[in-house]
């Protein structure tokens, strides 16, 4: 689902910005969009530090494993087996 976002720019504002779209080919809103997503990705909502102590935490545990092809085979037959009773 979509979201509206309205900003309140004065008219100087908004000149520099019609005009750095223009330049990129590109409508304000789609400059705006785009720099926005660069900017999320410029400042996440988790640090790094944060992220490797995830890692790390999931890391100390032995979860089960087997190779792709024996994982899809299992999947497949339980698609197979219908509904547990």
């Amino acid at each position: 689902m979509s979201k509206r976002l309205q900003v309140v720019l004065d008219d100087d504002e908004m000149k520099a910005i019609a005009a750095l779209a223009k330049r990129r080919k590109m409508t304000v809103s789609g400059w705006v969009r785009a720099t926005l997503r660069e900017a999320r990705t410029r400042h996440p909502l988790i640090s790094g530090d944060r992220k490797i102590q995830v890692v790390r935490a999931a890391a100390r545990h032995a979860f089960p494993t087997a190779d792709m092809d024996r994982l899809l085979a299992e999947i497949e037959s339980g698609y197979r087996s219908g509904p547990e009773t």
